[in-house]
């Protein structure tokens, strides 16, 4: 089976140097990390410029308006959804809010805030790490 692809825009919410990370629900439909950290963001819908869609992944799932800062890495990941597979192209920003007060959406049951320097500690999904490296080497 081919799988279905798709762009995604995804945040490194900047606020006082701590990055935002979400763990994902159980209740998650489309979820493939659950009890994982990731980071807020998502796929584009078609027509929606990338900026608009960071912009309202942001808000849909932390609550948070942001500043768009300048794009630091590009990967790409290939999970298994609905017992589909999906190819997944994510651009990576980093983003600056004024605010750390989170707004969850039922996608997500935690945040943190955290040291960039500590990404190790947490329970990342392993697609994160080579993110988090070019972050700190940018």
């Amino acid at each position: 089976m081919e799988p279905k692809i798709f762009v995604a825009t995804k945040s490194f919410i900047n606020h006082q140097g701590k990055i935002l990370i979400l763990r994902e629900a159980k209740t998650y439909a489309d979820g493939s990390n659950i009890g994982k950290y990731h980071i807020p963001g998502g796929r584009i819908k078609p027509g929606q410029s990338w900026q608009e869609s960071l912009l309202r992944e942001i808000k849909e799932e932390s609550g948070l308006e942001v500043e768009i800062g300048k794009p630091f890495f590009v990967n790409e990941w290939r999970p298994i959804v609905r017992e589909e597979p999906w190819q997944i192209v994510g651009i990576f920003f980093e983003c600056f809010s004024k605010s750390s007060e989170i707004i969850l959406s039922e996608e997500h049951d935690d945040f943190l805030w955290i040291d960039p320097k500590d990404y190790k500690n947490y329970n990342l999904i392993q697609d994160l790490y080579p993110v988090f490296e070019a972050y700190l080497n940018k």
